[in-house]
């Protein structure tokens, strides 16, 4: 109960966020909160909280290139945005407005045509012109550069392209998903943990831990979606070697005295140090996400 006490309370601390504007991480900050809620207790006035947030997200979207910009420009596509959209197609699920259901397929659409490359890698940020709607480039604010493969960008591709189907039932969304998933499969060595870009040479740090627990939650997730048994039966069990993984002593910090947090070896912006080689909020998360879905999918 006392745990269940936390959540709620600092639940309520975002509640005002569901009309921020200025943010492209709404589905980040409302969907492990509120809708986790929701699904406990059907309480209406959570799932209005919820529609609110998503519509707000929509107002992000760019008809002149069908996208949702990022908080960093109007010009600007981010990958990570693949995670925030679930909550725009909730919302336009849960009211049944065709036009936020649009602009949430929309970015789909645009992310998957721009940013997701042939061979599967993604690229971090696209730059489009405003008046034209035109793509100009790839770009990245986190990632080695601009053309090469940032792995937490990657991972947020592919669980959130699995969302995209899971809301949709488009197979373009899951072929997308797969082509991710299996492009993370062939550039990771047999820890199942990426480098925070595949295509930096000799990387200082050898791990991003946040990335592998964000992809241990979508290749569980593809385990339920794809329509290839076999292909689905690779997925989970890729799922459960990066937790096997991250459950050892290199990477979780039980047994590291005055560590904060779950995880060690993440990185949050490595340009700019910052979180790097430590604990970052959505690995923990995501981890303990991954794990829940083990635990209760069994």
């Amino acid at each position: 109960m006392w745990w269940r006490e936390q959540a709620e309370h600092y639940s309520r601390l975002v509640e005002d966020r569901k009309t921020d504007r200025n943010v492209h991480d709404l589905g980040f900050l409302f969907w492990p909160t509120y809708k986790r809620w929701f699904d406990l207790t059907e309480d209406p006035a959570l799932k209005s909280v919820l529609i609110e947030a998503g519509s707000t997200m929509s107002l992000r979207f760019k008809d002149n290139g069908n996208y949702l910009h990022s908080f960093i420009s109007e010009d600007s596509l981010f990958i990570d945005i693949m995670m925030n959209v679930g909550i725009i197609f909730y919302a336009a699920q849960q009211i049944n407005d065709p036009e936020i259901y649009r602009k949430a397929k929309l970015h789909c659409l645009t992310s998957r045509r721009y940013l997701v490359r042939g061979d599967g890698s993604t690229s971090h940020e696209g730059i489009f012109d405003l008046e034209s709607g035109q793509f100009l480039h790839e770009s990245t604010q986190q990632g080695w550069r601009n053309d090469s493969a940032w792995a937490r960008g990657l991972a947020w591709a592919l669980y959130g392209f699995g969302t995209a189907y899971d809301f949709t039932g488009d197979a373009r969304f899951l072929q997308t998903a797969e082509a991710c998933a299996n492009y993370y499969i062939e550039h990771t060595d047999e820890s199942g943990v990426p480098p925070n870009d595949w295509d930096e040479p000799n990387p200082i740090y050898p791990y991003e831990s946040s990335a592998a627990a964000i992809a241990a939650g979508g290749f569980w997730n593809l385990s339920k979606l794809s329509t290839n048994p076999a292909a689905a039966n690779h997925y989970r069990h890729y799922a459960m070697k990066i937790l096997e993984t991250l459950t050892e002593p290199e990477f979780l910090a039980i047994q590291t005295p005055g560590w904060q947090g779950l995880l060690k070896h993440g990185i949050y912006h490595h340009k700019k140090g910052l979180g790097v080689d430590e604990s970052v909020m959505w690995g923990d998360y995501f981890f303990l996400e991954s794990l829940s879905k083990v635990v209760n999918d069994g």
